[in-house]
């Protein structure tokens, strides 16, 4: 037994359409999903009980039901009521309807991390409440979201996967297509394996350059900002 390379050589088009679509999908299914996350978050921090319950019905709802079973619901409970949509647009909505529980999870517990005292600490030493939300907030938050939701985002790339059992043509549909064609499994699977790797890696490796990224906007813009620079060159000369 060896490998066929030949194989894939012929039905590369395939996959390298399949795996962008993937990553399309991947994409759109973040964007949609995080919006959706970060208002169930806010909801979820909002005084008063009912604002709160909503939100925790819609997280542990989402977060106990297994994707597929969510595909499902979604993909067929459309076409009952009447809406017929193309089969990749239901899909990414259905993935996006998913990881919004997640992405909500993560949001609303970055925002209870932050100790309490940072938003009037700035507003002590001159910051209007703008400059102490983009200055100050904001920026610690954002570093904390990166690495948790990273992960979740390659969950959810990995779990586009289910997609195929709804006719959506990303990679494993695309892939199961090229091994009725040609019968080799091994062959076909192990260079879907490895497209999915690489697709991880660069959704790992653009978030460490955000990280790095947001890292050094928020130093630069406490340097950059007047109020607080010379508020820390009080602070530096303080006599220990």
């Amino acid at each position: 037994m060896r490998f066929d390379a030949s194989i894939l050589v012929d039905y590369w088009p395939l996959l390298a359409e399949g795996a962008w679509l993937t990553l399309r999908i991947t994409i759109a299914a973040f964007a949609l999903g995080y919006l959706a996350g970060i208002a169930v978050a806010l909801l979820a921090i909002l005084p008063g009980r009912l604002p709160r319950l909503m939100a925790s019905v819609y997280i542990e709802t989402l977060r106990n039901i297994p994707f597929i079973i969510i595909l499902f619901v979604v993909y067929y409970g459309l076409p009952f009521s009447g809406v017929r949509l193309p089969a990749t647009l239901v899909g990414t909505a259905a993935l996006a309807l998913f990881a919004s529980a997640y992405y909500a999870e993560i949001v609303r517990a970055a925002i209870l991390a932050l100790p309490r005292g940072q938003f009037e600490s700035a507003r002590v030493v001159g910051m209007s409440p703008a400059q102490a939300m983009w200055h100050v907030v904001a920026p610690q938050v954002l570093r904390t979201l990166v690495p948790p939701s990273t992960n979740m985002t390659l969950t959810m790339m990995k779990e586009s996967a289910v997609l195929s059992s709804v006719t959506v043509p990303e990679l494993t549909y695309q892939s199961l297509i090229v091994q009725g064609n040609t019968f080799a499994p091994f062959e076909v699977f192990a260079a879907v394996a490895a497209i999915y790797w690489l697709i991880a890696i660069g959704i790992a490796e653009a978030s460490r350059r955000l990280e790095r990224r947001v890292g050094a906007a928020q130093a630069a813009s406490v340097s950059a900002n007047p109020i607080a620079a010379r508020y820390l060159s009080l602070d530096a000369r303080r006599p220990s």
